[in-house]
């Protein structure tokens, strides 16, 4: 019974840290560009965007194209690297521990 006794107290130590974690990435900002830096993002550590600079020589009405290209890159550049900081945060708190493809934390 000791064991089981331990293992709760584990768990609810990993939850105080993962909620600490949630927080950290929540506050966190990460910045994503795209054509040499036409086009800046920032995101939150979850994901949301806070702000979106766009160099003026990309507002050409006759190639919108372009300028969305470069929109959908840079998110795709600031959300990699979202990603990457969030597996990194959750390896601190998971010691390492692998889990299963398509097993994320929190569950």
């Amino acid at each position: 019974m000791k064991n089981l006794a331990g293992m709760m107290k584990q768990a609810t130590q990993m939850q105080a840290r993962m909620k600490e974690v949630q927080a950290r990435l929540e506050s966190a900002e990460v910045d994503g560009e795209a054509g040499n830096g036409l086009v800046r993002l920032t995101l939150t550590g979850k994901g949301a965007l806070k702000s979106i600079t766009i160099d003026p020589k990309l507002a050409d009405p006759e190639d919108m194209e372009t300028m969305q290209d470069l929109i959908v890159a840079a998110f795709a550049d600031a959300r990699s690297k979202t990603e990457a900081m969030s597996r990194e945060e959750m390896k601190k708190v998971t010691g390492g521990l692998q889990l299963p493809p398509g097993m994320d934390l929190p569950f």
